[in-house]
């Protein structure tokens, strides 16, 4: 708990794994409403394309997040090891 109070551990990747459940969710629900209350004979390519751009802008978005905290964590270990010298 200590290392989550004072900065040591990130909270942040474990939030983003989360959203990126909740988006999956989100756009699938969303889609799929397209394609059962859409009027027209595009709702159905409307509702799958929503379904996609969803889930895929959801993942860039999300490996997008986890990469910076990488690279936080690479840059951690980088000054740790600078110290221990």
């Amino acid at each position: 708990m200590k290392s989550v109070f004072f900065f040591d551990s990130m909270l942040t990747p474990k939030i983003v794994t989360f959203i990126y459940w909740l988006l999956l969710l989100v756009s699938i629900v969303g889609g799929l409403a397209t394609i059962f209350t859409g009027y027209g004979s595009s709702a159905i390519f409307l509702g799958l394309l929503q379904i996609v751009g969803g889930v895929l802008g959801a993942r860039i978005w999300c490996e997008l997040m986890i990469v910076i905290f990488k690279i936080n964590g690479n840059l951690q270990k980088l000054v740790d090891r600078k110290q221990g010298e």
